[in-house]
């Protein structure tokens, strides 16, 4: 089965924070945060569609102005999410710089940012390059479920936590994944090509079993088809399991509150990126920073039942020391009854 999200830490263990989501057959990737962006090639930052930010430290959106300098002079749309505040962050970003000239721009590269509220509300603004990155179109809107973005095939989803200022964690979810018995295709003479990613965009858009659906294909010059009932294609070539569940946590205070929201944001995810700084010997400096121990991040993330845990952003005071944090954060997750500390 290949899965459909290929995630990967930006800047390793000890750099600045950040996931790169490649999506496989959407030519398009999801970034969550906004840390050092220089290890990702261009070509690699122009497939992001959305950029899920969780909040605005230096080390966790320092790259906003990397990203807007790879895509400056482009014709397209970038979504962006952020906790209370950050389309004034966002607006300040862009008005640090001078725009006199963009107005003659034959692009018009556009950013729409999104702020998430305590409740269910988010307020939402566009900044246009030909109308030199001026806050427009801001109006509110309820989200639901904490859901940020919600497509065919996967959703994103965010949880409001503390870290001594409001911070998002966020859940990639694809909705089911949809995998093609290729020996059950080569029976049935059936070539692969576009038609199956047309089919598997019906089948995850709910459409009834009773319409046809078309195979086509090209072969010497000209176009063949039949027609099937999508119900029976289903059956007959395809297997629909559950999706995939990534989760991103980082920076947040160990308390009860937090702990509840993060438990049931990353709930049975397979892959859980999530902060690990300190030592539990250290818990009274991770509490004043308003971070997490290895344990409690292991703890966290059993109490999730999660398949993996990834740690991250690791404090640099251990740059030595990182198979220590790895082992905590392994016990932690591994054991019978995990202790909150």
């Amino acid at each position: 089965m290949k899965p459909l999200f290929h995630p990967a830490l930006i800047n390793g263990p000890f750099g600045d924070p950040g996931v790169y989501v490649d999506c496989l057959f959407e030519k398009r990737a999801l970034l969550f945060d906004l840390g050092d962006l220089r290890a990702l090639a261009p070509r690699k930052i122009l497939r992001v569609s959305d950029v899920f930010v969780s909040h605005a430290h230096m080390d966790h959106f320092i790259g906003f102005d990397w990203l807007l300098r790879i895509c400056l002079g482009r014709e397209r749309m970038m979504r962006l999410y952020g906790p209370p505040g950050f389309l004034a962050q966002v607006a300040g970003k862009l008005g640090a710089y001078t725009w006199n000239l963009v107005e003659r721009y034959a692009t018009d590269f556009t950013l729409e940012a999104t702020e998430i509220h305590p409740g269910i509300m988010a307020r939402r603004a566009r900044f246009r390059c030909r109308a030199a990155f001026r806050r427009e179109h801001e109006h509110e809107f309820a989200i639901n479920d904490g859901i940020l973005l919600d497509e065919t095939a996967f959703r994103v989803r965010c949880g409001l936590l503390d870290h001594g200022t409001p911070c998002l964690g966020f859940a990639l979810e694809e909705k089911q994944h949809v995998n093609v018995w290729k020996s059950r295709l080569d029976a049935l003479g059936f070539p692969t090509g576009q038609w199956l990613r047309e089919l598997k965009h019906a089948v995850l858009a709910g459409e009834p079993d009773a319409t046809p659906f078309r195979v086509w294909w090209k072969a010497q010059g000209a176009v063949h088809e039949e027609f099937f009932p999508l119900g029976e294609l289903k059956q007959r070539i395809l297997e629909i399991v559950s999706g995939q569940k990534i989760a991103y946590v980082t920076d947040v205070a160990y308390h009860r509150d937090n702990a509840a929201r993060i438990v049931a944001l990353a709930a049975g995810a397979d892959l859980l990126f999530i902060e690990a700084p300190f030592l539990a010997a250290d818990a009274e400096r991770a509490a004043q920073k308003c971070h997490l121990t290895a344990h409690q991040a292991g703890s966290l993330a059993r109490a999730a039942g999660v398949k993996t845990v990834i740690p991250f952003h690791l404090s640099p005071l251990y740059h030595d020391r990182e198979p220590e944090l790895r082992d905590e954060i392994a016990a932690a997750f591994a054991a019978t009854t995990a202790a909150a500390r």
